[in-house]
């Protein structure tokens, strides 16, 4: 989930400690256990600095090791230790526990969305992503906002938050019927898929598509169940050359295949160099296909310069490309 649904759900989750009564009879522990709370409700997207560093090891890392079991058994302990150093008359048992239910709800909804976690690290390396909800989803972000402004209008916490999130259960329960009801009509419309994408919009009823048979890509739209095919692509292995093979050396080119698990490639000639370029085909926007990864070999076979990322134009596609080879 996005940032502000994730500072929401700390917040509302800080409504049902109310029901704890140490927390709702001790100040002292009042307040550390809100802020460990929403704290932890923050603390697994740490990740998010590494976008500093480039785009190749944010992509391959994020929701990574920050959503692994280590990771939400750590955060908790870490947080409290350190709210317990500024308040000590807190009761460190039960703010650990509100902060370790923030931390696993963080990573436990994160699973939901198309981009998923490896929230099974160190066991398997594999990212769950039931992509059921989008990253932002306004109904979600809303129905928490209308909580929350019950509760500062006076209305009981605990009541409050329990009806929420009743209401958001089933409401999961609704986008797990539409995706499968949205799956069976992509098989209908391509009865020989191999491979099926199935990822949310913010819209309830829209989702996009991206699907595989043995010789073609396919990529479209679904509304409810009714599936729009916007664009077909041949769907062919990479050359065995060795331009390829240096492009797949190159870590931007290998970030962008451990994320992406339905893409097409281009091979051009860019001046005196190749140009490798993997096309993501699960993002749509109008008739561009924004995340891409791109190496420019040249003639040696060395990787010059290269990019993964989101780009929504050529021209700063080749900015990118030119900062990276000035530098």
């Amino acid at each position: 989930m996005d940032t502000g649904t994730h500072i929401a759900m700390g917040i509302a989750i800080s409504g049902l400690a109310m029901a704890d009564p140490i927390v709702a009879s001790h100040s002292a522990t009042m307040g550390p256990v809100f802020a460990g709370i929403v704290l932890g409700s923050l603390a697994p997207d740490l990740d998010t600095v590494l976008k500093l560093r480039n785009n190749a090891v944010y992509i391959r890392n994020h929701r990574g090791i920050t959503h692994s079991i280590p990771a939400v058994l750590l955060w908790p302990i870490v947080i409290s230790i350190m709210l317990s150093f500024l308040v000590p008359e807190a009761n460190f048992i039960h703010l650990w526990a509100w902060t370790f239910l923030a931390v696993f709800i963080h990573v436990f909804v994160d699973i939901f969305n198309s981009y998923g976690t490896q929230a099974l690290r160190p066991f398997s390396q594999k990212w769950v992503a039931l992509s059921v909800i989008n990253t932002f989803d306004p109904i979600i972000f809303g129905l928490h906002a209308i909580a929350i402004a019950f509760w500062l209008l006076g209305a009981p916490p605990v009541q409050t938050m329990s009806i929420l999130y009743g209401v958001v259960f089933v409401y999961y329960l609704l986008r797990f019927a539409v995706h499968a009801a949205v799956k069976r009509a992509v098989f209908n419309t391509i009865p020989d898929a191999t491979d099926i994408y199935i990822a949310p919009t913010m819209r309830f009823f829209q989702w996009r598509i991206a699907a595989s048979t043995e010789t073609d890509h396919y990529v479209g739209r679904a509304y409810g169940r009714s599936v729009n095919i916007y664009d077909r692509f041949d769907r062919k292995p990479l050359p065995d050359s060795l331009y390829v093979q240096a492009a797949m050396t190159d870590r931007n080119i290998a970030a962008f295949v451990s994320f992406s698990p339905i893409y097409r490639w281009e091979i051009t000639q860019v001046n005196v160099l190749t140009e490798v370029r993997l096309i993501d085909l699960r993002y749509r926007s109008k008739t561009f296909y924004p995340f891409v990864a791109v190496a420019h070999v040249d003639e040696d076979f060395n990787v010059v310069n290269s990019y993964t990322g989101w780009i929504f134009s050529e021209d700063k596609l080749r900015k990118k490309l030119n900062f990276l080879q000035e530098s």
